[in-house]
């Protein structure tokens, strides 16, 4: 089984590297993507753990784009983490998030909501990635909410009162980065976006494959990501999106489940092939 979608406490995931490649391999999973947000802090401890378990574990990031004042998030495959233009890339954007969770809590003060956001970001080591789960997880300490999923309704979702809009890189630019590192790049859970009409722009753009199979996807959706895949020429990826259950309350993505969604193996055949294209 192949899952090219999982995350680590290294961004936004409740298990470490080497817990998830042990849970991932009682699963099933015998080749596994650690993608997480905007860091490859996790790699070097996924790695070791997957090779005590004879799992194979492909080099894997998820970088936010921005792409008409909207989030896209980028999925990259088979790079080398310490190439200079990505490893300057992934410093940008872990500064721009602490920039925008301090902005966000400062609103939140203002709507008198305050949470410690500097003993948050003062524990947080410089190369793991913050988001707004980590101060919807401080708001519940806090005991402004009661689940993160409410943090997100009432406060810090697009539109609430301490919603900051993100800047960084165009799809361009993140693809540009992902190919200079030797890797490929795939547009991450399409239909969370609702912009299926841009993906021939994307493509032009330098994206090279669509996420058809995910846990958002159903079959009707999967079906037809796959169709424009063939119709665009773009390779296909897959994976669960696995993020883990917090210790104590459920998470915002429960259904994310390892074993349950995963890449046919022709098609990673085929991002195998791509990725040892010179040029690729």
């Amino acid at each position: 089984m192949i899952d090219l979608h999982s995350h680590t406490t290294a961004s936004d995931g409740y298990l470490d590297a080497g817990t998830l490649v042990r849970q991932a391999w009682t699963a099933g999973i015998r080749v596994l993507a650690v993608t997480d947000h905007d860091t490859v802090a996790a790699l070097p401890s996924a790695r070791e753990a997957a090779t005590a378990f004879g799992l194979t574990l492909v080099n894997g990031i998820e970088i936010t784009a921005v792409d008409g004042g909207r989030d896209v998030h980028i999925l990259g495959y088979f790079f080398d983490p310490a190439a200079p233009a990505l490893a300057r890339c992934l410093t940008t954007q872990r500064t721009a998030r602490r920039v925008r969770l301090r902005a966000m809590a400062e609103r939140l003060a203002e709507c008198g909501v305050p949470v410690n956001i500097e003993t948050l970001l003062a524990a947080t080591p410089a190369d793991r990635a913050l988001g707004r789960p980590a101060l919807a997880e401080a708001m519940v300490a806090a005991g402004h909410v009661r689940t993160t999923r409410e943090a997100f309704d009432t406060w810090i979702g697009e539109g609430g009162p301490a919603w900051i809009r993100r800047e960084g890189p165009s799809v361009s630019d993140v693809a540009a980065v992902l190919h200079d590192a030797g890797g490929l790049a795939s547009v991450a859970h399409p239909v969370l976006y609702g912009r299926d009409h841009e993906l021939a722009r994307w493509r032009d753009e330098g994206l090279d494959a669509i996420e058809v199979y995910h846990s958002e996807h159903g079959a009707a959706e999967a079906e037809r990501y796959r169709a424009l895949a063939e119709d665009l020429g773009m390779l296909v990826t897959g994976g669960s999106d696995f993020h883990g259950e917090h210790p104590t309350r459920p998470s915002r993505n429960r259904h994310r489940v390892l074993g349950q969604i995963a890449l046919p193996e022709p098609e990673f055949a085929r991002l195998l092939a791509r990725s040892a294209r010179p040029g690729a």
